[in-house]
């Protein structure tokens, strides 16, 4: 298949003069379907639109933009598969060293808060060309948002980026209605009236059902009330019961429309069945391609959506609760696909989605009246209306297993073990144990602290400690000596040094040695991250205890990988801060000796920064900046 025209030549060979939409990004051009903007673009295409393709432009350079003219109908603006800033610094706001989605690794070539720079360096040329922005970035940006890099709370990215519409969400569906609506002749700004968009207005249409949030100003000023409107918005992400949201900045208005409606089945075999290369752009050869291509190329998207709805993640604004899933047949038509390519080994990669072992909504209801606003599926136990069957995966998965040329099928996506323990029948967890692992299994159990889990939107250690015996006790039946390997989260809001210390002592029972731990990152738009910035649960309201002075957070993040020499100082200081000397010393209990090692040059203390002064106010009435 050929690659969509990424310049004035390829538009020629086309016999194009002009393209409908010219699609500008923040990635490399890679036209495999786990990249957003080859779905946009595919789905656009299948639809009868011209789309040609600006990747990487250099934003300091307001010519770089003009590649491929003015389009007939508008640009389209994404910021990447990542949000761009977390794809620029890791949590302690350091510079990455690499960019998995640009050729060769390199790093640097997008600017930070891409999608912003983009549409003003469009709006610098084409004034009056109607700017489309979606994407992780924009979609997560959609409404006020605390923006952890900037330490500030920042407006919509349809303001700061004088886009007309933003479409927030997968966008399959939207970006269609828009095409159509402006190919019709309509006015971008009379566009108003689309699922899974936002727009900006002077005045709001009181014929239909509109929650007015807090302003702008209002949130700014007072920490609670984010919270306070940060809760609506999450009550308000359901597409078959969400109302019209508006947020005011002075005379205007950001208003969001409900989410888009569900895919049904064949809609998304419709999208994952496009023609795509299914690869990196040719012309960054000489640069070896694109790295992330590598985690992708021979793996299966099965589902999109996630009920599990943890407090850290934002796929409940992003993609939704509800599960949307493609046929057996669409799944095996792209392995078979898989299978021709000449660089297959012969192992699928994996066969799944945000969470792999959900092939079907919560619950019947689902797809026709929504998730329920007031209960969540999993949390804090599953619901008694969940429908805890892995029936559909595990034939799944048989089917692939069978295909000529495969050797071996892995799942490697998350799985939910608290979903996999509510199956009453064992067959999944049987045949995952015999077919579907690569000797290690990664599982999230997150912390083991049932305080932290609670703030994480996570089921009680209790939970994953019944899945770990079940794991290990049919790994032993089948004879087979494959290990676990836990995601764990230092630094989570609601995380004392007392939980990073029992969740120390709980690795020292565990025998393992984490090798990668991830400090807990305040992403726009989720649960967590306004607990963070507010010290507000938004659920409850209830005060939550966050670590944020960066010396707390180096000794949580040290207890995990307490066994690591460099350590010995940060894990000292805590134990003694927390009084828990009685895990320093030769005891069999102890996490820590008394001496320092002499192997490993453990790192100095670093030094303390002076504490800064709190208030006496309470959290609303305090408008500080957290560190």
């Amino acid at each position: 298949m050929d690659f969509l025209p990424i310049c004035k030549q390829d538009m020629a060979d086309r016999g194009w003069e002009q393209c409908d939409f010219v699609y500008v990004i923040a990635d490399a051009y890679v036209d495999h379907p786990s990249f957003g903007h080859a779905i946009i673009s595919r789905v656009l295409e299948s639809h009868g639109y011209s789309v040609g393709i600006i990747s990487q432009p250099d934003w300091k350079d307001p010519k770089s933009i003009n590649i491929l003219g003015r389009p007939r109908l508008g640009f389209l603006v994404s910021g990447g598969n990542m949000d761009s800033m977390v794809n620029h610094y890791s949590v302690s706001k350091r510079r990455r060293k690499t960019d998995t989605f640009t050729p060769g690794g390199e790093m640097g070539k997008r600017p930070d808060y891409a999608t912003i720079v983009y549409c003003n360096l469009i709006r610098q040329t084409y004034r009056d060309v109607p700017i489309l922005i979606g994407g992780i970035e924009a979609s997560l940006r959609r409404l006020a948002h605390y923006d952890y890099w900037s330490e500030s709370m920042k407006r919509s990215i349809l303001l700061d980026s004088q886009a007309d519409l933003l479409m927030y969400g997968m966008g399959e569906r939207s970006v269609v209605e828009i095409a159509d609506a402006l190919n019709s002749g309509m006015d971008v700004k009379d566009i108003t009236y689309i699922d899974g968009t936002v727009f900006k207005t002077t005045e709001l249409d009181n014929s239909l059902p509109t929650i007015v949030l807090p302003s702008y100003d209002a949130l700014k000023d007072n920490k609670k009330t984010y919270a306070e409107s940060f809760r609506i918005q999450y009550g308000n992400c359901d597409p078959f019961t969400a109302k019209r949201l508006a947020e005011p900045y002075g005379r205007t208005y950001v208003v969001q429309n409900p989410p888009q409606k569900p895919l049904s089945v064949q809609e998304m075999d419709d999208v994952y069945d496009l023609p795509y290369a299914r690869t990196w752009h040719p012309s960054y050869a000489a640069k070896g391609g694109v790295p992330a291509i590598e985690e992708v190329k021979f793996s299966l998207v099965s589902n999109r959506g996630c009920f599990g709805a943890c407090s850290f993640c934002a796929l409940t604004f992003h993609q939704g609760r509800i599960i949307q899933t493609r046929s057996h047949e669409s799944i095996l038509r792209e392995a078979e696909l898989m299978i021709r390519d000449k660089e297959f080994k012969g192992y699928i990669h994996d066969v799944g989605g945000p969470t792999a072992n959900f092939r079907h909504p919560a619950c019947e209801k689902q797809l026709t009246k929504g998730a329920c606003g007031g209960r969540q599926c999993l949390y804090p136990t599953p619901c008694k209306n969940m429908n805890a069957d892995h029936s559909d995966y595990v034939s799944l998965l048989r089917k692939l297993r069978k295909l000529p040329g495969v050797k071996k099928v892995f799942v490697r996506s998350g799985i939910r073990f608290d979903y996999l323990l509510a199956d009453k029948k064992d067959t999944f967890l049987k045949e995952l144990v015999q077919h579907h692992i690569s000797g290690q299994l990664k599982v999230a159990p997150e912390h083991v602290s049932d305080a932290v889990l609670s703030r994480m939107g996570k089921p009680k250690n209790a939970v994953y400690n019944r899945f770990v015996d079940k794991y290990f006790a049919l790994n032993k039946q089948y004879g087979l000596k494959q290990f676990l390997v836990p995601y764990l989260m230092s630094s989570h809001p609601g995380s004392t040094l007392a939980d990073a210390i029992a969740l120390a002592e709980y690795i020292r029972e565990m025998g393992y040695n984490p090798e990668q731990v991830q400090d807990f990152y305040p992403t726009p738009s989720t649960l967590s991250t306004v607990m963070y910035y507010t010290g507000l649960d938004p659920r409850t309201m209830e005060r939550v205890y966050v670590p944020t002075d960066a010396h707390e957070k180096a000794m949580q993040r040290a207890l995990i990988q307490y066994r690591d020499p460099k350590n010995y100082y940060l894990v000292r200081e805590a134990l003694i801060q927390a009084h828990r000397e009685d895990l320093i010393g030769s005891g069999p209990k102890c996490l820590i000796r008394a001496v320092p090692p002499r192997s490993g040059k453990p790192k100095a203390p670093p030094p303390k920064l002076p504490p800064k002064k709190k208030s006496a106010a309470p959290a609303s009435k305090r408008n500080t900046k957290r560190k």
